[in-house]
């Protein structure tokens, strides 16, 4: 029999570390933001859409430029607009000028939420970070959007 020999564990690299760091605070934040979405009948998803719609303005956007802005993707994105179009959240249309697409906006009862989660989600955020200062706060969000930049418009 052949004795098993010991191991020696691996030190991850920095940006090992920093990877799973990342990995377990995105988690964290994550389940926070969705318990609370959760409480307005929402998922995170639907939020995140609704939310990328009013910053889209009246124009509305095409569903691919949608996913294109989400933060995780949905493989399903036409039933996730069909669930949100039968609770009268969004609208959907058919443009006259290229009959491909379909634009989708956000409605007056999509905004009403969003409006009723700005606070409460302003407040989690607030809560989530309160114990890191403003100048730490302040050069995690540049290192982040350095090394993630978001995507453009």
């Amino acid at each position: 029999m052949k004795s098993a020999k010991a191991h020696k564990p691996i030190s991850p690299s920095l940006e090992g570390k920093l990877f799973v760091a990342l990995l377990r605070l995105a988690d964290r934040l994550t389940q926070d933001a969705e318990l609370l979405i959760k409480s307005y009948g929402l998922t995170a998803t639907q939020y995140n859409v609704l939310r990328i719609l009013r910053g889209a303005g009246p124009e509305g956007l095409p569903c691919q430029r949608i996913g294109d802005r989400m933060i995780s993707r949905d493989p399903d994105m036409t039933r996730l607009l069909d669930r949100m179009e039968k609770r009268s959240l969004i609208t959907r249309e058919r443009q006259s000028e290229d009959r491909r697409v379909i634009k989708t906006r956000i409605t007056p009862a999509g905004l009403e939420i969003l409006k009723k989660l700005d606070a409460p989600v302003d407040e989690l955020h607030q809560k989530q970070f309160r114990h890191i200062s403003a100048a730490k706060l302040k050069a995690l969000a540049e290192v982040l959007e350095e090394a993630f930049p978001a995507a453009p418009e």
